[in-house]
């Protein structure tokens, strides 16, 4: 019996990677999100001043569905690389960026921590572009997969940047209505 997979056998496992990878980074993104009462439904969120680039909602939701699937594509392409140089490096770096992606939302919307969840962003956006190059060195298509991710990242904190610019004090604003803590 050969040890060379046939291109069958190889798309089987890159499909049985991509069924475990897409669902558990959405999921992920879905929990972080949920327990942290992102997005404009948020009373302190919806207290504060926007900037004029500041996109309608749903085109929030709508953005991370695509860039979770397109990342748990990516890492499945290169999980399917087994053997590959470096292969080590580039899913650790891709497990940094994607707990630092996770962190943001507790940190902006639950803690109101706007100028520390700029440094997220900064430290996601350098984190991916790592990963990206890491992924570009072992598969070309698992780094392209990556590049709407890091062109969103970079809008986000431009947002994030000016957010905290426009509202100084957002830490202290106190929303009438419900409360904004993070859910449990």
């Amino acid at each position: 019996m050969s040890g060379i997979a046939s291109k069958s056998q190889l798309r089987m496992s890159y499909l049985r990677y991509a069924l475990f990878t897409v669902p558990l980074i959405l999921l992920l993104g879905t929990v972080s999100g949920r327990m942290a009462n992102s997005g404009y439904d948020n009373a302190w969120f919806a207290a504060l001043v926007k900037p004029a680039l500041m996109p309608p909602a749903w085109m929030f939701g709508v953005a991370w569905t695509i860039l979770y699937i397109l990342l748990g594509l990516a890492i499945a392409i290169i999980l399917n690389a087994r053997g590959a140089r470096g292969r080590g490096l580039a899913v650790g770096l891709f497990v940094a960026q994607m707990l630092l992606n996770f962190s943001w939302s507790p940190v902006f919307f639950g803690m109101h921590k706007v100028n520390t969840a700029l440094l997220i962003l900064v430290a996601m956006l350098l984190t991916a572009a790592a990963t990206a190059f890491r992924f570009w060195r072992i598969r070309k298509n698992a780094a392209l997969l990556m590049l709407p991710y890091l062109a969103w990242l970079t809008f986000a904190t431009v947002l994030n940047y000016q957010i905290g610019q426009l509202n100084p004090d957002a830490e202290n604003l106190v929303p009438s209505g419900g409360g904004t803590d993070i859910i449990l």
